[in-house]
């Protein structure tokens, strides 16, 4: 098996907003940790928990000319308000100086699981009376 092939990409970890692991930003543009704190809003209107502590947001990206990619997951391949997310993830972003454009792209591999989600996420899914 090659390398690349056993390579998953994992949650961004809201820990790591805070931490020298997120690269920094051009001058002038949000950084990844911004990014995320933006998204801190949006959320699945069936979980009472932002996308970011759930452990959807697999990987955030910001080129030079203000364009973010994000690639996200959701709780289940068919989740009904796939374009709901999308549409929030988007508008929360863009609200960021310098962002010029935002494209969400769903990935499914590798699977959303309970274990993806930060320590907060799961203390709010437990005072929701999740047992988690």
């Amino acid at each position: 098996m090659s390398e690349e092939s056993s390579t998953q990409p994992e949650a961004v970890k809201p820990e790591a907003i805070k931490s020298e692991a997120v690269r920094a930003a051009p001058a002038g543009l949000p950084s990844q940790a911004q990014i995320l704190e933006s998204l801190k809003v949006v959320k699945d209107p069936e979980i009472p928990v932002n996308v970011v502590d759930l452990g959807l947001i697999y990987e955030v990206g910001i080129d030079d000319a203000g364009r973010v990619e994000i690639s996200m997951t959701l709780t289940s391949v068919g989740c009904p308000v796939q374009d709901l997310i999308r549409s929030d993830a988007e508008m929360a972003v863009m609200r960021l100086d310098g962002v010029n454009h935002v494209n969400v792209e769903f990935v499914w591999s590798p699977p959303w699981s309970p274990e993806k989600m930060s320590e907060d996420g799961k203390r709010q899914m437990r005072m929701f009376g999740f047992n988690l």
